[in-house]
């Protein structure tokens, strides 16, 4: 028999529950030329180079995940977008240059001490983060979290609750510099959290965010027992707009839910990063590939 002490690790760590991927935030926008020059020339991203590739929409990649940009209306999430994007200096220099082409707009930026914080032209708030494995685990490139805004004296637990019991997540409620705040995993790399405010919140206007279930069909008999699902889409997804307290059905918050099976065709897909930092004049071949994850 061996008497070598048998290494312990904490194996929940490893647990990622039943969302296994944060797809997509959608918003739309009214100007495709000012969104190439927000998110592509200023962010530093990458725009995809086989789907959505005319003028009524553009699909940007972030690592592993993507912006849908309907090109029609106008669009603002009710919260913050966090981002991870190497090179801090490098992405101040983009949105320098960025500015002259977003004259008039809501566009801004501005250095925090862990992060840039930046609007879009339209009123979408970004956070962006340099890779940091202690907060992001292994992501260099990507959207680890969507932070939404909620009336203050909502619920926190019962957001949680929503998750965990409806969709088979894995959530809870924790408190950090900022205050409390309820939060869901949705892959093993992000997030979704939400946070209380006083401030006035506007109509929720369409935005939405695309999740993936490895358990597709329990949650939507759930949802479809409590008049929830909005949409029917395909064999392979459906929508939901409500969160909701699991006693009562009483609405907590309003964000459409873009709910995808791993069967979906897209599922997995790889999406192509560029190197921002590579230009015509400084090329060397082999780095005009970004990469979304620290060696």
């Amino acid at each position: 028999m061996n008497d070598t002490a048998m290494p312990q690790f904490d194996r929940s760590v490893e647990d990622v529950g039943n969302i296994v991927e944060l797809g997509h935030v959608n918003v739309r926008v009214p100007d495709q030329g000012k969104a190439i020059a927000y998110y592509l020339m200023g962010l530093g991203l990458t725009r995809d180079p086989y789907l959505m590739t005319g003028l009524e929409n553009m699909w940007v990649n972030v690592g592993r995940g993507q912006f849908h940009l309907p090109t029609r209306g106008t669009d603002v999430v009710r919260g913050t977008v966090g981002l991870v994007i190497p090179d801090r200096e490098a992405l101040l220099r983009r949105l320098g240059h960025a500015q002259k082409f977003l004259e008039g707009t809501k566009f801004s930026f501005r250095e925090t001490e862990d992060a840039v914080e930046t609007t879009c032209p339209w009123g979408n708030r970004m956070r962006v983060h340099e890779p940091d494995p202690a907060r992001f685990g292994g992501m260099r490139l990507g959207m680890p979290y969507v932070e939404f805004d909620i009336p203050a004296g909502t619920d926190l637990g019962a957001i949680a609750r929503f998750y965990v019991e409806i969709l088979g997540g894995i959530a809870g409620v924790a408190k950090d510099e900022r205050g409390p705040y309820a939060w869901a995993s949705t892959s093993a790399e992000s997030k979704v959290t939400f946070r209380e405010t006083t401030a006035k919140l506007p109509e929720y206007d369409g935005h939405h965010i695309q999740i993936t279930l490895a358990d597709f069909s329990g949650p939507h008999r759930k949802l479809q027992e409590r008049g929830l699902i909005s949409e029917e889409s395909d064999q392979h997804q459906y929508r939901f707009l409500d969160i909701v307290d699991v006693d009562s059905n009483k609405p907590l918050f309003r964000v459409e839910h873009e709910t995808r099976s791993m069967r979906h065709p897209m599922f997995g897909r790889t999406y192509v990063n560029r190197n921002p930092e590579m230009t015509n004049r400084n090329f060397v071949p082999g780095y005009e590939v970004g990469l979304w994850a620290l060696s």
